[in-house]
């Protein structure tokens, strides 16, 4: 499959795997991830989507698995901030601020990490909320690729801060030791 002919399939399907992705999550930003994470893997399987009587099919399957995978991930953690909405209404204590400081100050350094690229996406679109359309207008970069990109950013910085907490609790992987 040439570009050309990915590009012609990106905007044929974009809209309905959108709306159903949507229509599952119930988040403008989670539907707009998935999609994008379907195309990835769509681009990726380049030479092998020939063996697929329907891509249509097949992306609007990855769509469906993707949406649920991602709810199951936030499952829990949503349903502790509905359990626990009586708490939120309280002032935080002193150790509830501390962890919040200290956790904004480890994700400024991550982000600091960053290349250039990667840390004004993440700004523009995480901290100043600005729209796909006016991210793409101050970087220049097509919607898509922005997206791409956004998204691979948002990845290592979940992934470094996992590998952070992990490291601070103790739990630094061990290289083949069984205990």
């Amino acid at each position: 499959m040439t570009r050309a002919d990915f590009n012609d399939l990106v905007k044929k399907l974009n809209r309905k795997l959108y709306l159903y992705a949507f229509r599952i999550l119930k988040n403008r930003a989670g539907a707009e991830d998935c999609v994008q994470e379907v195309f990835l893997k769509l681009w990726k399987m380049n030479t092998r989507l020939g063996e697929y009587k329907s891509i249509d099919a097949l992306a609007t399957t990855m769509v469906k698995n993707i949406s649920i995978d991602q709810l199951r991930k936030h499952k829990f953690t949503d349903s502790n901030i509905d359990n626990y909405s009586f708490y939120q209404t309280l002032d935080p204590s002193p150790q509830e601020q501390l962890e919040r400081s200290e956790t904004m100050l480890i994700m400024d350094r991550i982000i600091e990490t960053l290349p250039e690229n990667y840390r004004n996406l993440i700004r523009f679109r995480d901290i100043e909320g600005l729209s796909y359309e006016e991210i793409s207008e101050k970087t220049q970069l097509n919607i898509n690729a922005l997206r791409v990109n956004l998204s691979r950013a948002r990845k290592i910085v979940r992934n470094e801060f996992i590998k952070y907490s992990n490291e601070r609790r103790g739990n630094k992987e061990t290289s083949g030791n069984i205990l």
